[in-house]
């Protein structure tokens, strides 16, 4: 009888198929940097056919598999764990087609984030989900894991521009469900049931997105807040006043701010004075002039009311860029903190500066030396937490002292890079025990012999 290496190899050729030394430390682990692994081995298909004949043969032999994407998830799900084989779906890229009319893409599931924006900027159309990983996250990991970024505000998660997708099963049946009509009620809407599901129901092949008109002008403003009371007014007057032109709303607590500041000496602050809050606003119209005196016009109101201490409008595309520079810096951080307890979690948008001020406060009496830097996207209740003692061991002991109070807050322990392995002991704190069962059972029935992503979410 062959064995499933060998059978494997008559299958695929020499560049889609790698073992021991062969396979780069690249595979090792996703950009969580946690427990590192070497996969059994290393499979690199190029279309869905090949992946549905390697997912058939691992479904006979019971072997499990880990499906790797672009590898910039936090949260360890793309990371191998021992005796996995590792399947990268990068060789699967490239745009297939751009409907320009319909406006909608059909995208490879190894394509770059990067390299779908790029493509629709040139049929003069916009893709709404934008991340900072945006040239090295591929599209399949961004429906697997439903990501969202910085335009969620206006445009929704990654589930929201999904009209279609392609799917190999763990016994690698192909479901071909490549809708392309936004209004498609004919029974159970299956896309669902993958999007969001990190590759533990089935791997992503092809996907149909619905793009939007591309935006002609963008206008970004820093503002000054002294009160969480008053970013809470401001987001809902914003969105009142600028309706679905409010894209951006990204919000840096002071200790978050000075951080950036100290580590990136040529970032300055434009203001005169420190404040507890700093806003990034971002409002996106067709109309330039116009556009730019509205958004002047209602942050100028809001500093006359009270509820901005101060306010900086970009006046060029260098100044918006430098603000973004600012919310962006925790990549820059990361190099020089030490191991980081980096946590991306929900909470209701009035709780989320009261838990701010408890998690703090309960932090510092535990950790007496700790460090605790604080942003988020605030509008989708998104909150990011970084919490450094610069000792490896307290990390763990942080993640669960935050992972239990969001629990008590009654948050989500995981707004946008999924749960993987590092939180998965935590679902109990977001999810029902009637949730987690029902989550399981869909998983024995998709995937009966638990060898796709397996131990990762339930």
């Amino acid at each position: 009888m062959q064995t499933l290496t060998e059978r494997l190899n008559e299958l695929l050729d020499p560049s889609a198929m790698f073992l021991g030394d062969d396979i780069s430390q690249r595979y090792h682990a996703d950009w969580s940097g946690a427990y590192p692994c070497a996969p059994e081995m290393l499979l690199k298909p190029k279309t869905t056919e090949q992946l549905s004949a390697i997912m058939a043969l691992c479904h006979e032999y019971n072997q499990p598999v880990v499906v790797q994407g672009g590898l910039t998830g936090l949260a360890g799900g793309a990371t191998p764990q021992n005796g996995e084989y590792a399947i990268s779906l990068e060789r699967m890229n490239g745009i297939e087609d751009i409907d320009a009319m319909a406006m909608t893409a059909t995208v490879l599931a190894g394509t770059p984030l990067q390299v779908l924006q790029e493509a629709a900027d040139e049929h003069d159309l916009f893709m709404p989900l934008d991340l900072g990983a945006r040239g090295s996250c591929n599209i399949g990991g961004n429906v697997a894991t439903n990501a969202g970024g910085t335009e969620v505000i206006r445009y929704g998660m990654t589930r929201a521009l999904v009209l279609g997708l392609e799917v190999v099963l763990a016994d690698g049946t192909v479901i071909n469900a490549l809708n392309k009509m936004v209004k498609n009620n004919s029974g159970y809407d299956l896309k669902h049931l993958f999007i969001g599901s990190e590759g533990t129901l089935g791997i992503v092949t092809r996907v149909v997105v619905q793009l939007q008109p591309k935006i002609m002008a963008s206008h970004t403003a820093l503002c000054a807040i002294d009160d969480y009371e008053s970013v809470t007014k401001l987001l809902v007057e914003l969105k009142r006043s600028l309706g679905s032109g409010l894209t951006g709303f990204e919000l840096m607590w002071a200790n978050y701010f000075n951080k950036v500041l100290e580590v990136e000496a040529d970032l300055q602050s434009p203001f005169a004075e420190d404040h507890h809050f700093y806003l990034l606003v971002e409002y996106k119209n067709n109309a330039t002039t116009e556009g730019a005196e509205r958004f002047e016009t209602e942050l100028f109101g809001h500093l006359e009311a009270g509820l901005l201490a101060d306010a900086v409008v970009a006046q060029s595309h260098q100044d918006a860029e430098e603000f973004w520079r600012i919310r962006d810096g925790i990549g820059e951080l990361f190099k020089v903190l030490g191991p980081v307890s980096n946590q991306d979690v929900s909470l209701p948008i009035n709780e989320i500066g009261i838990f701010a001020k408890d998690l703090e406060a309960r932090l510092k009496t535990k950790y007496p030396d700790i460090g605790v830097l604080l942003f988020g996207h605030i509008g989708d209740n998104n909150l990011h937490v970084c919490a450094y003692t610069g000792l490896e061991e307290d990390k763990s002991r942080i993640n669960e002292d935050i992972m239990l109070m969001i629990g008590e807050y009654s948050g989500a322990i995981t707004a946008e890079h999924g749960v993987g392995v590092l939180k998965r002991d935590f679902l109990e704190q977001s999810r029902s025990p009637e949730e987690i069962a029902l989550m399981q059972t869909i998983k024995l029935a998709m995937d009966p012999r638990g060898i796709l992503n397996p131990g990762r979410v339930i």
